[in-house]
């Protein structure tokens, strides 16, 4: 078997988060378990956000389309696309739609094993489901075959 994987998008299971969010998990550890980090395209409606959170790892988004706004550490940043955060691990973020069309990031994490932490202070997004590859994600996919298993 080889180490390498193509992973056709359109044949990828699209999740489901809630409020019309959805993510589709492209390299995760069971489609490659020994790889060194975790991928994947999520996309949020007008008005939608991922709520003030941090992770285990540091995360790299790339803003693939819409108008974005991005809160790290407490400063916050408009983005447009192809615009690319780096966030360190355990520094709070969120990512917000504020644009008129979809907001569609790609989301590339420094490990394979990712946590996700919300913030314990309230916020006006913190009601809106997580978007990272957690461990629902994960624990849906099949290694011999890198769509998302039913």
């Amino acid at each position: 078997m080889s180490d390498n994987v193509i992973l056709k998008f359109n044949e990828t299971r699209t999740l489901e988060r809630g409020g019309g969010v959805a993510s589709t998990p492209l390299v995760i550890p069971t489609v490659r378990p020994d790889a060194a980090f975790t991928t994947g395209i999520s996309s949020f409606p007008v008005g939608q956000a991922a709520p003030l959170h941090k992770h285990n790892c540091d995360e790299q988004v790339t803003l693939l389309s819409g108008r974005a706004e991005v809160e790290i550490d407490g400063e916050t940043t408009e983005l447009t696309a192809y615009d690319t955060t780096y966030v360190a691990a355990g520094v709070e973020h969120c990512f917000r739609n504020i644009g008129d069309e979809p907001m569609v990031i790609l989301w590339i994490y420094g490990s394979n094993t990712v946590t996700r932490t919300s913030s314990p202070e309230p916020s006006l997004y913190s009601a809106i489901p997580p978007f990272c590859a957690d461990a629902d994600i994960a624990a849906t996919t099949d290694r011999n075959n890198p769509t998302i298993a039913d």
